[in-house]
């Protein structure tokens, strides 16, 4: 084959693409299969839909959805907190690399390792609950993790704290990119910090801030079993004030052997994160255009 070939580049792929393939795309297909069948063991019979109507006729599924949903407040509270400590870094700030580093370290650690560690802190009788004793905010002191009416939310700052740093290095990353000449012009010009990071930063990095945006949001899908597994004692508790879809999976999965059922949420999971991903497509296509 030639050089100049346009197949050329694609031959140099299709080992990886081959790999891929055959590792995800026949999981896939069993996957998809499994939510069909009445599984027992390794195989079951053929049931139709019957797995689908009884995931969507249980409350416990739906509740779960509701947490998901509920999760996706987080989202805009992220990109605004992260944006902003993104922006204050590029001004390279006194001690702007120390600050960087502490900032970044949250996304550096395991999720069960930090999950345990905010578990301690934010037990009753915890130091977080003893410091606003301590400071006479006895009204701030709460059941963080043994509360129904709490402990999703504090799952949230979790997730809060730890996904803020990758939005952090992202942006970060694409504002470092940036040509600095006109940036150099509109402060020689008088625009201030707000000004500059308004008019001319931020429109720069729509593209990295709709990436981001997905990113969280099949997140919130999707990766969360560590933090609630953790938090909620492996079982979504306390009752099912922390049950998401991820752990509903598990719990069909592990504690109740139903792989049919579990296959089910996990395929209509995977199309939902398929939709967000087009989605994403989509944008950066009319950005282009």
């Amino acid at each position: 084959m030639r050089r100049n070939s346009p197949l050329l580049p694609y031959l140099f792929v299709l080992p990886l693409a081959g790999l891929l393939t055959f590792v995800f795309g026949l999981s896939l297909v069993r996957l998809v299969e499994f939510s069909f069948k009445q599984v027992r063991g390794i195989d079951g019979p053929w049931i139709g839909l019957r797995n689908y109507e009884l995931v969507l006729g249980q409350p416990l599924f739906r509740e779960a959805v509701w947490h998901n949903i509920q999760l996706f407040l987080v989202i805009p509270v992220i990109v605004v907190i992260a944006l902003v400590l993104a922006l204050l870094l590029y001004e390279r700030l006194p001690g702007w690399r120390i600050h960087r580093t502490i900032l970044f370290l949250p996304y550096v650690l395991a999720i069960p390792i930090i999950a345990v560690v905010m578990k301690q802190l934010f037990q009753f009788s915890g130091p977080v609950n003893t410091v606003l004793s301590a400071l006479s905010l006895d009204f701030l002191v709460l059941d963080w993790i043994g509360s129904a009416d709490v402990a999703l939310w504090t799952v949230m700052g979790l997730i809060l704290w730890r996904e803020t740093a990758l939005g952090v290095i992202l942006f970060l990353s694409r504002l470092m990119a940036l040509d600095e000449t006109l940036i150099e012009a509109a402060r020689l010009d008088g625009a201030g910090w707000r000004h500059r990071a308004w008019y001319i930063l931020i429109p720069q990095m729509r593209g990295v801030i709709e990436f981001f945006v997905v990113i969280s949001a099949i997140t919130m899908l999707s990766a969360v079993f560590a933090y609630v597994y953790v938090i909620g004692g492996g079982r979504g508790g306390p009752g099912t004030a922390t049950m998401v879809i991820e752990l509903y999976i598990f719990n069909a999965l592990v504690r109740t052997s139903l792989p049919g059922v579990a296959a089910a949420v996990s395929v209509m999971l995977f199309l939902v994160a398929l939709i967000l991903i087009r989605a994403l497509f989509v944008l950066r296509r009319r950005e282009e255009d």
